[in-house]
């Protein structure tokens, strides 16, 4: 028997469906509390072996955003390059809120990783499928809280590193812009501007092989 009442089930559901992958924001500052409040519904996601592979850092320097900004804009333009055909259609989205939002943090993953055995001897991706479900926490966190978050991955990995001055080993997956927005999409931002569409589910769901 479920220890949620119809209308806390509801409300998860709704969050769920109601995220959005945000790049439109609005300046006003997040407050302290409710960055820690959402910091910490990121760190109570699950981690393969319990090794809580994520690191955040937020970025509170002006100067340090811009450069950031520099980093993706470099990126952004390296991928239209690379899509050929959708070069143009690619460069008129909008694909991040950097000097934007109220708030800019880089989660990375830690250095030391290779320690941990329990759960990634075979599949040592694991620490980046656990990072990912702390950022995802985080997202529907936000979201039910009333703020937008965006992922941006348009970036060099590499040289984040070494402009946050990780240290070996440790590696930035994502740059997270967080904030108060005017309005959520009312449906995905790539889908409104027929970027791509969602997949029927039926199609994604097989039973007991692979279905082509």
């Amino acid at each position: 028997m479920s220890d949620f009442n119809e209308s806390e089930k509801a409300a998860i559901y709704r969050v769920i469906a109601e995220r959005r992958d945000m790049r439109h924001f609005l300046p006003d500052p997040v407050s302290p509390e409710l960055l820690a409040r959402l910091l910490q519904a990121a760190h109570l996601a699950p981690s393969v072996g319990y090794m809580q592979p994520w690191r955040f850092i937020r970025i509170a320097d002006r100067a340090l955003r811009h450069q950031i900004h520099a980093l993706v804009e470099a990126e952004r333009i390296a991928t239209a390059c690379a899509l050929a055909e959708r070069e143009d259609e690619f460069m008129r989205l909008k694909v991040e809120g950097i000097l934007e939002c109220g708030e800019l943090l880089v989660v990375a993953l830690a250095n030391g990783r290779e320690q941990h055995v329990f759960g990634r001897r075979t599949l040592p991706e694991m620490d980046l499928a656990s990072a990912s479900c702390a950022i995802q926490n985080l997202w529907l966190a936000a979201r039910a809280e009333g703020l937008g978050m965006g992922w941006v991955s348009l970036f060099d990995p590499a040289k984040l590193a070494q402009l946050l001055e990780m240290p070996p080993g440790a590696s930035p997956i994502a740059v997270l812009c967080l904030g108060y927005v005017e309005a959520f999409y009312p449906r995905p931002m790539l889908e409104m501007e027929h970027w791509a569409d969602r997949i029927p589910l039926e199609t994604l769901v097989f039973e007991d092989r692979w279905k082509n």
